[in-house]
């Protein structure tokens, strides 16, 4: 065997006639597949006769009959099977290739993380609002305490309950708390509010925070404020969420520090009402930051201004009343 020269001139190209047509090969897997020209011809808009036409026309460039004819049916001979898998293959990977390369179609999403007790009861009310207005952008609300790394992350926008001395970016509102109690709750005879030294007959309702060691700790400022040392109460009720607690303070189960503005939902509504008067600065504000990212995402710039144009309007609302 002589090896081949890398100078040698390339083979000569075969006949048109015995060239594989792509159109040819179609009609090939077509009637294969269906074992029926008519049926072929039906998915591919072609007559009967035209598929019959060009299957003649692949088998005389391949020289092999594909087709075994019989009366009323119709079989693949062995040349035939041969085709149909090689033709199958060559679809196959022409459909795998056409998916990788394919440019995917990218939504329109913005990506938000909150506290769960902001989520609750300040966004998701409100929420509808933006979505109206913007009804191709998903929205992704990651409502957690975990401090996310927005820029090893896909979120847009944070909004943070953080001291109000620390706070980054724009401020929504700082947060102001005050107890809240069911109306039931106070129409009580038995155990009155009249004062926050009666809260000593109550159950308080806390939330365990990681990083707060004492249960009651969330008290403090307002208890400072009312020139209350400190309050022993009947009983506590301890929960991992805030929405946990206020929940249990819409059933009377108790008394719920209430963060102020988060809560005056409820408060309109009737369904938490404060026994006492003045409320105190937690010294917390919600502030909003947005990853380097969201620069180029114009409907997460959407969404930063909808966030600050409400808690401007609900900042308005809370100096008329």
């Amino acid at each position: 065997m002589h090896p081949r020269n890398a100078n040698a001139a390339p083979a000569p190209a075969l006949p048109r006639s015995r060239q594989l047509r792509l159109d040819l090969l179609q009609t090939f897997e077509a009637a294969a597949r269906h074992l029926s020209f008519t049926r072929a011809g039906q998915e591919l808009f072609l007559t009967q006769s035209a598929v019959s036409r060009q299957i003649q026309q692949l088998e005389a460039s391949l020289g092999a009959e594909l087709f075994e004819r019989g009366h009323r049916k119709l079989a693949l001979t062995e040349a035939g099977r041969v085709m149909q898998r090689a033709v199958d293959d060559s679809l196959e990977r022409l459909r795998d290739a056409a998916a990788r390369v394919r440019a995917p179609a990218r939504s329109r999403q913005v990506a938000i993380t909150c506290t769960p007790g902001f989520a609750s009861f300040w966004l998701i009310p409100r929420l509808s609002r933006f979505t109206a207005g913007h009804a191709q952008v998903d929205v992704r609300v990651s409502a957690t305490l975990e401090m996310v790394d927005l820029d090893r992350s896909d979120i847009d926008i944070a909004v943070r309950l953080v001291p109000s001395s620390s706070g980054k970016g724009p401020l929504l509102f700082e947060e102001h708390v005050q107890p809240l109690c069911s109306p039931k709750l106070l129409r009580d005879p038995r155990a009155p509010l009249a004062s926050p030294a009666d809260l000593a007959r109550h159950t308080l309702l806390t939330v365990d925070l990681p990083s707060e060691s004492m249960p009651a700790l969330d008290w403090e400022p307002w208890l400072q404020l009312m020139g209350v040392e400190a309050v022993r109460p009947a009983s506590t009720l301890r929960f991992t969420q805030y929405a946990e607690a206020v929940a249990a303070a819409v059933e009377g189960q108790g008394v719920v520090l209430g963060r102020l503005p988060l809560l005056e939902r409820l408060v309109k509504q009737g369904k938490l009402v404060a026994p006492f008067r003045g409320s105190a600065a937690s010294r917390r504000g919600y502030f909003v930051q947005t990853a380097a990212h969201a620069a180029h995402n114009p409907d997460a710039q959407d969404f930063l201004d909808w966030l600050l144009a409400e808690a401007a309007v609900n900042s308005r609302q809370r100096i008329a009343a």
